[in-house]
């Protein structure tokens, strides 16, 4: 499985996208699974509309396609694919406090070239959790992994400490999130207008720390030419509105701005084992 990751990182990004848009297609028809949560969660974000849903198919293929670029080319040729950057600024001013910073990420555009390019320019210690297909952690901890200046580590105590460890140096750590967290480890919050488990994990670093926390990611440009960096502070919450409704009132700005690039197709609003289910559901 390396060795074909290895391959297909070598083809340029143009014809990645390209062939992942394809892809993507294919995947959208021959899953009925993928097809009921890309439809329901477009119809819950009140985004019905069959033009959208055909960029959002397309723009989830690439995602899966541009990974091995990412994870196994070179640190510095990685950054290069960034060709424009907007609110690094918020990174510095955050870095002086002297605190850290906290990349909240979520899954929009190429999340994965967002902790790339912050450690081309800062430590990052980033959490990552296992992912289903066993075979892939191994890849996925080389492709998070770029020795002093970008470690990867688990979603668990252990993984939660090195977090704290990197923001008492000063450094970054980044999270996604609109992960769904395991049980004890969020609470039920609106997201585009539905209960959604919702982490607290960023809200409790941050309180504990002093870290401020800014919202990252980078768009996908037209034809490959590369990506467009964003960093921006979270929305203040209204009271009384919850730092965690708050949270996800930002995630929704920045998804709206950019709504093709978001993965639609993941099961945003699924319940834990173990967590009891929201009233009314």
């Amino acid at each position: 499985m390396l060795f074909l990751m290895r391959l297909v990182a070598r083809l340029p990004l143009p014809l990645l996208h390209a062939l992942g848009g394809a892809l993507g297609r294919v995947v959208y028809l021959c899953s009925p699974r993928y097809r009921k949560y890309v439809r329901q969660n477009l119809d819950t974000a009140g985004m019905i509309d069959s033009r959208l849903r055909r960029f959002v198919v397309a723009e989830t293929g690439k995602s899966m396609l541009e990974v091995p670029a990412v994870w196994l080319r070179p640190l510095r040729r990685v950054a290069e694919l960034v060709v424009e950057a907007s609110g690094w600024e918020h990174v510095d001013e955050g870095a002086k406090r002297g605190k850290g910073v906290i990349i909240a990420t979520p899954h929009i555009g190429c999340w994965e070239i967002v902790g790339q390019y912050v450690a081309s320019r800062m430590p990052i210690t980033v959490m990552y959790r296992p992912p289903k297909i066993r075979a892939l952690e191994a890849l996925m901890r080389v492709g998070r992994s770029r020795g002093a200046a970008m470690t990867s580590v688990p979603a668990d105590l252990s993984g939660v400490r090195a977090l704290l460890k990197a923001l008492k140096r000063g450094e970054a750590i980044g999270v996604l999130p609109d992960q769904v967290p395991g049980l004890g480890e969020g609470e039920w919050v609106q997201f585009f207008g539905r209960p959604a488990y919702t982490m607290t994990l960023l809200a409790r670093i941050s309180e504990k720390t002093g870290a401020p926390v800014l919202l990252c990611f980078a768009q996908r440009l037209p034809r490959g030419r590369g990506y467009r960096f964003f960093a921006e502070p979270l929305l203040a919450p209204r009271p009384p509105e919850s730092p965690l409704r708050a949270l996800n009132r930002s995630l929704e700005q920045m998804i709206r701005r950019c709504p093709e690039q978001y993965l639609w197709g993941y099961n945003r609003y699924k319940v834990p084992a173990g967590v009891q289910p929201p009233s009314g559901r």
